[in-house]
């Protein structure tokens, strides 16, 4: 392992800073020169702060995540809670995995160089297993219940323009978050609990606001859909009917087919299937 990949483990070792943009360095070199080939898959981890996600929800966040952390993928992880409480839309860490080598390629270059290059390429995913869960750390925390508004579809229009601009082949949303507003714009909630909402209403306050995003076409997974605080203090959680829930899940799913997005499976709390 050469000097420069164990000054970056020793930099892992630190807090995590928001901004660490293309925080994965590359293993190419003049003797080993970058190919050029699209990214297979980009994959937009998005936490809200807002929601009291429990070690299982969170765990299953992680669990989805590590397996696109492989060569030739790209990753960021970005937090986001309400404008007007300090906390706002912020990209924590984001990298990219370098490209495999062509057995071609391979052939017609030394083995101490060779050696060296697919040493690097394995630290690769280890360096981003480690700095996504170190982002995922920061941006879960102790659930921030604190923070009285949640400003999910300005965040959210916010964040498409970056998943737009993605040249991956495939880009994937994940989203962690009840997916509950709370702003200037409207409210899903009543006397603190989910209110079964008018799917039409809401949308037509979208539109008026100019609130849809552009999603670039992305598939889109959500995990913790209707969460409240109270389900991070008892073990069975508070009960919301299975038509506020279905009321919630099609505004979401229509809200994203009008962003320029598919939702895959929107997750009321836990997604059944795999991220894919």
């Amino acid at each position: 392992m050469n000097k420069y990949w164990l000054l970056c483990l020793a930099w892992l070792a630190g807090p995590v800073v928001a901004g660490q943009m293309d925080a994965i360095p590359t293993c190419y070199n003049a003797k080993i020169p970058a190919p050029s080939v699209a990214t297979t898959t980009e994959l937009f981890v998005i936490i809200d702060q807002t929601t009291p996600f429990n070690n299982s929800l969170k765990q299953s966040v992680a669990d989805n995540v590590r397996p696109f952390l492989q060569p030739n993928q790209a990753f960021s992880v970005t937090q986001f809670s309400a404008f007007t409480q300090g906390h706002y839309t912020e990209v924590l860490v984001s990298g990219k995995l370098d490209v495999a080598l062509a057995p071609k390629v391979r052939d017609d270059i030394s083995k101490p160089v060779l050696s060296k290059f697919d040493q690097c390429i394995a630290m690769q995913s280890k360096m981003a297993m480690q700095l996504v869960g170190r982002a995922m750390k920061t941006a879960f925390g102790d659930g921030r219940n604190g923070i009285a508004k949640s400003d999910v579809l300005a965040s959210l229009k916010d964040i498409s323009s970056k998943v737009q601009q993605s040249k991956a082949e495939q880009k994937i949303v994940l989203i962690a978050s009840d997916m509950l507003e709370n702003s200037s714009i409207t409210s899903f909630y009543a006397k603190q609990a989910v209110r079964q909402i008018s799917t039409e209403k809401e949308l037509k306050l979208v539109a008026d606001n100019q609130m849809f995003g552009d999603f670039g076409g992305a598939k889109v997974y959500v995990i913790g859909a209707g969460l409240l605080t109270e389900d991070a203090k008892h073990a069975r959680g508070v009960y919301r009917s299975p038509q506020t829930m279905q009321a919630l899940a099609t505004f979401w799913k229509t809200w994203f087919q009008k962003s320029n997005a598919e939702v895959v499976e929107f997750g009321q709390p836990a997604l059944l299937n795999p991220v894919r």
